[in-house]
């Protein structure tokens, strides 16, 4: 069903009829307005009526009188702060330039009128509200209070009339100063003043006065201070005082800003003080006689060390000339330590150890203490900075390769520590012993130069029975592999697996005899070393075995052929030792001594009581050559157990001497271990033969990298492939280009490698 609407009814919503202007007494209202505030300076706003004085204000603005309004109330309060800087502010004035300790009250006459303004400013804002909600929007001018603290910065603070800004600023720094200098200072009055510097804005109303009308100021006459104390303090005291100045100036003046400055002055004032104090006086410090960072690493002085360390941390290149000095003396040590390296400056040398032995253990036992004394350094001073630990490592590195002998004295080291030091000791210090040996091993460049000595000196624990622990040698083997990886270590670990197969091998020729009717009449333990892994000369040393000494081996020979065909055996009397039981004229003794100490003892058998031997007749009769017979000859009759007396009497073995059984012998034990001469450190041509047998090694060495390298790559120029086999070789050693280049001319010659036609720098791989 349709329904017809209604037409609309057509209307408008109409505002009140407005009173004319006339109606209310816009001028009395303002005069009204005027003496409320007058009131209201005077600390009498609790007679006013808020109700009636905000009724003023809201009609001043809605009857189109705003202007009159603001302009007015900014004439009165202009007008309030004129008198009341003229009256309470000017004539405390005078006072700041009579005394400066006195010039705190001008900061106080600042700050009381300061804060009455603040007050009376908060009251006014209450009363303009809908002024401030309205016709500032509207004009684009700034708020009540906005507006009140620009007067207060323009009439007061930066005053054309009186010198206010001038006095403020220079009771400002003067009461810093004063602060400085030890002097008791009211801390409060400064805070409330650089509060309020911090409220008043600039006509922009985002940045402070603050800076402008004091920062600026304060950060040069601070940079002038400090400038000139630190040339005061370093001419006074001596560095670690000086530091300790300097670490007490950088935390007053953070404590400072924090408390009635502002945290965004401290970097400022941080780095003047690092400037001044820190960056301008390095060197002073580091270097003054006596005193400086040499002295403090001498003397172990740690707190100072890492005072020292924190504050040249904080400024440009102060990390870097620290670490320079600190390399510097570690240098320094290491060529003390290097130029030691005297058999005349040995002392306290342990009963036994020979000279040469006895240097070696001296020389990385200091070593070793100067890296512990610098690895606390590092831990405790310098915060275990990863650029300090460098440095550190490399200045050892540089003056332990300063030391020829270095590879040779670290495995004498080693040696000694695993034949006899660890008696006794725990599993955790043996691992503490054998990491910090490694530690000093990681700085060697000559790594295979090691790996030539720690063979000998491992086959010689191995194969006289002189290792105090298979696991620590295990052990010590596996730190080796981690640093150099297993082609380094693998001939060793062929050593261990020689041994152990040995073992079985004897058990294997134990059970052989017991079915053969050939049977040895001596007992015999052989050890078959596969010669690649050993240090053992191809040929073997000259030595005329006795009748049962040949018919053992002979029979040992036939069962090892009879299992190892194809397999040729070498016997090497250099290696090996003999159980002899011999008769003196108060008591028998056993005697384990080498097989060929056993070769020249037993020929004194056939020699009557009382007659001697000379030595051209055992040198005859034993066929060993004069090096090795007269180490043997030493053992056995010049050192602790004299089973030969020698004639005449000296440490020495000439070529004249004559040599008899000692039947007086007598010792309390019974059985005697007779050690061959210990090792020693090579002598100068043993050390040149050495370094030849390194050298032609390193040669097949380098080949080697280059025909990996070139096989793999197939073309390749020079540089690139000297780089490559730099690589590969420095976990070795340091291989220079000169060599690499001569290796690739040989390679060349034996057309392993062409040079590419057309460019002589690149190189073709021939298959």
């Amino acid at each position: 069903m349709a329904t017809r609407g209604r037409r609309p009814v057509k209307g408008k919503i109409r505002p009140p009829p407005r009173r004319e202007a006339a109606s209310v007494d816009l001028e009395k209202a303002w005069a009204t307005l005027a003496n409320a505030i007058v009131t209201i300076h005077e600390k009498k706003a609790d007679t006013l009526s808020y109700e009636e004085i905000y009724r003023c204000g809201y009609n001043l603005v809605i009857y189109k009188r705003g202007e009159l309004l603001y302009d007015g109330v900014k004439n009165l309060i202009e007008k309030h702060l004129e008198s009341e800087a003229q009256t309470k502010i000017v004539p405390v004035l005078g006072m700041a330039d009579a005394s400066p300790s006195e010039g705190v009250q001008v900061l106080k006459a600042i700050q009381t009128l300061w804060k009455h303004h603040v007050t009376c400013l908060l009251m006014i804002r209450d009363i303009l509200v809908h002024m401030d909600k309205n016709y500032v929007p509207q004009s684009r001018l700034p708020r009540t209070y906005d507006m009140g603290l620009y007067l207060f910065r323009d009439t007061v603070i930066r005053s054309s009339v009186h010198p206010i800004q001038h006095h403020l600023q220079m009771v400002l720094l003067d009461q810093i100063t004063m602060e400085r200098r030890g002097d008791v200072i009211d801390r409060g009055a400064i805070k409330s003043c650089t509060e309020m510097l911090l409220e008043m804005k600039e006509n922009d109303g985002i940045d402070s006065i603050y800076s402008k009308d004091f920062e600026i100021l304060f950060v040069e006459t601070s940079r002038e201070f400090y400038r000139v104390e630190s040339d005061d303090l370093v001419r006074r005291f001596d560095p670690p005082e000086y530091m300790r100045k300097v670490e007490n100036r950088l935390d007053e003046e953070h404590e400072r800003c924090s408390y009635y400055l502002t945290e965004k002055t401290e970097p400022k004032i941080r780095e003047i003080v690092e400037q001044e104090m820190i960056a301008k006086h390095l060197k002073t410090v580091m270097e003054m006689e006596n005193w400086g960072l040499k002295q403090l690493l001498i003397d172990n002085r740690l707190e100072d060390l890492d005072r020292m360390y924190r504050l040249f941390s904080r400024v440009a290149n102060g990390s870097k000339e620290l670490q320079g000095g600190v390399s510097i003396y570690i240098k320094e040590c290491g060529r003390a330590i290097n130029a030691n390296v005297h058999d005349s400056t040995l002392d306290n040398v342990d009963k036994g150890v020979p000279p040469g032995v006895a240097l070696a253990l001296r020389w990385v036992q200091e070593v070793l203490d100067l890296k512990e004394r610098f690895n606390t350094i590092l831990t405790t001073a310098f915060a275990k900075d990863k650029p300090f630990e460098t440095a550190i490592n490399s200045a050892f590195e540089k003056f332990i390769n300063l030391n020829p002998k270095a590879p040779e004295f670290m495995s004498l080291f080693i040696d000694n520590k695993l034949k006899k030091d660890f008696k006794g000791k725990s599993d955790d210090e043996v691992e503490s012993i054998l990491n910090k040996t490694t530690t000093l091993f990681r700085f060697l460049s000559d790594k295979d130069v090691f790996e030539r000595y720690y063979k000998q000196h491992l086959s010689n624990r191995l194969l006289l029975g002189k290792s105090v622990s298979d696991e620590a040698e295990r052990g010590m083997i596996s730190k080796l592999k981690i640093e150099c990886g297993y082609q380094f270590t693998s001939k060793l670990e062929g050593m261990f697996t020689d041994m152990r197969l040995s073992i079985d091998t004897m058990s294997s020729f134990r059970d052989y005899l017991t079915n053969t009717a050939e049977r040895p009449s001596l007992d015999l333990s052989v050890t078959v070393l596969t010669s690649t892994f050993w240090p053992v000369p191809s040929t073997a040393v000259p030595c005329n075995l006795p009748k049962e000494f040949l018919d053992a081996s002979k029979v040992f020979e036939k069962f090892y052929t009879s299992r190892h065909n194809g397999r040729k055996l070498t016997w090497h009397s250099t290696m090996g030792n003999v159980d002899l039981r011999a008769s003196f004229d108060t008591k028998k003794h056993d005697l384990n001594v080498s097989t060929m100490a056993s070769v020249v003892l037993l020929l004194f058998n056939d020699v009557p009581d009382g007659e001697s031997l000379s030595y051209a007749t055992i040198e005859q009769a034993t066929g060993l050559p004069a090096d090795h017979l007269k180490r043997t000859l030493q053992s056995v009759a010049c050192g602790k157990f004299r089973i030969l007396v020698k004639e005449p009497k000296s440490k020495e073995v000439a070529d004249t001497d004559l040599f008899k059984f000692n039947a007086g012998f007598t010792d309390k034990l019974s059985r005697i271990k007779i050690q061959s001469i210990a090792s020693k450190v090579e002598t100068a041509l043993e050390l040149k033969e050495t370094q030849e047998k390194v050298e032609d090694a390193r040669k097949h060495m380098a080949e080697a990298a280059i025909v990996r390298i070139m096989k793999n790559r197939k073309t390749l120029d020079h540089n690139n492939l000297v780089t490559e086999v730099i690589s590969q070789l420095q976990g070795r050693f340091n291989p220079a280009p000169s060599m690499i280049k001569k290796r690739i001319e040989a390679l060349i010659d034996r057309e392993y490698l062409e040079r590419a036609p057309g460019d002589r720098t690149m190189y073709n791989y021939v298959a």
